[in-house]
């Protein structure tokens, strides 16, 4: 039995029940006490954990990050938030410094078991800073796991099995869908596993990438398509570490691909999709692989926002030209 829960509540249920499992657990950050948080991911936590479990820390990102990354040396499993995923720059030097090293710097002696949490990407008409999707910064870093969940089914169980991994996880929510839709949740803690892609769509003429809120308008533009083309879409989940049997198989079913993120084309994670199916596939290759993504610019104002994200008339269409070749 569960609840019909939002990603956000979904995200604040997974974080209860480990709190309440492991009191080793704990969540930090600015306004996430009695506040709940800016966007309530961690509301009614302060009321149930306490001051000591439940901590609001001043506006400094650097110190927010390297507080954790010592508490988590330290033997405990914090769980900070940063209010916007592009207000983790000022932590940057902690995160790929520390954050990331701790296990090889100290030849295994020492993990970092902590969850980085953030909002991240477009949709909700908020400022630059407050609508990046820079993902690619942190699958560059080894020693980082990078998860964005896409349902809020696999937003608690993700998170929890983020929480019980002893390296740190980088967990980015798509906040365009915190709210957008309801999902059947399971009561009590349950792990989605990271580094698991999911075929949310089976199809036998092209394969479709995404990850985080961009797989719902994937998902449309396939069934737009439904009547002359059979569009496979695979939820990727984790994006460090890559679930390659999964991308290079369903590949190798279709010969076909379109990758889909809202994030910068250039360099982006798609890229390296490419590359990686190039390298493990080629033989398979029957059309050029299609990325289908943002813009090479500094994420727009309100009024451009929906021209910058990818839509499913876009999606489809770049589907199309790989269908078509």
């Amino acid at each position: 039995m569960g609840e019909n829960l939002t990603l956000v509540q979904a995200v604040r249920d997974g974080l209860r029940d480990e709190m309440a499992e492991d009191d080793d657990v704990l969540v930090m950050g600015e306004d996430v006490g009695k506040n709940g948080g800016v966007f309530r991911a961690t509301e009614g936590l302060y009321d149930e954990f306490g001051e000591e479990r439940v901590i609001d820390t001043p506006l400094a990102e650097s110190g927010i990050i390297g507080s954790a990354i010592g508490m988590a040396a330290y033997g405990l499993k914090p769980v900070p938030e940063i209010q916007f995923s592009g207000f983790m720059y000022p932590g940057f030097d902690q995160i790929v410094s520390h954050m990331a090293r701790l296990r090889t710097r100290s030849r295994g002696r020492f993990t970092c078991p902590m969850v980085l949490r953030a909002p991240f990407g477009g949709g909700i008409r908020a400022p630059e800073h407050h609508s990046e999707s820079k993902e690619a910064f942190y699958v560059h870093e080894a020693g980082l796991k990078v998860a964005i969940p896409s349902t809020p089914h696999d937003a608690k169980g993700m998170l929890i099995a983020a929480i019980r991994d002893p390296d740190p996880v980088i967990f980015l929510e798509p906040k365009k869908i915190y709210r957008a839709f309801r999902e059947e949740v399971p009561d009590g803690p349950y792990e989605v596993e990271l580094g698991e892609a999911a075929v949310r769509r089976e199809g036998s003429d092209v394969s479709v990438f995404t990850w985080g809120a961009m797989t719902r308008p994937t998902l449309e533009a396939a069934e737009n398509m439904a009547d002359d083309v059979d569009v496979e879409v695979v939820d990727l989940r984790t994006l460090s570490p890559l679930d390659e049997e999964t991308v290079v198989a369903s590949f190798e079913k279709t010969g076909r691909a379109a990758i889909v993120h809202e994030a910068p084309k250039t360099a982006g994670v798609g890229a390296e999709l490419t590359a990686t199916l190039q390298e493990e596939a080629l033989l398979h290759q029957e059309a050029p692989i299609k990325r289908v993504t943002g813009f090479d610019v500094p994420f727009p104002l309100a009024a451009l926002e929906d021209y910058h994200l990818p839509e499913p008339e876009r999606i489809e269409s770049g589907i199309r030209e790989t269908v078509e070749f």
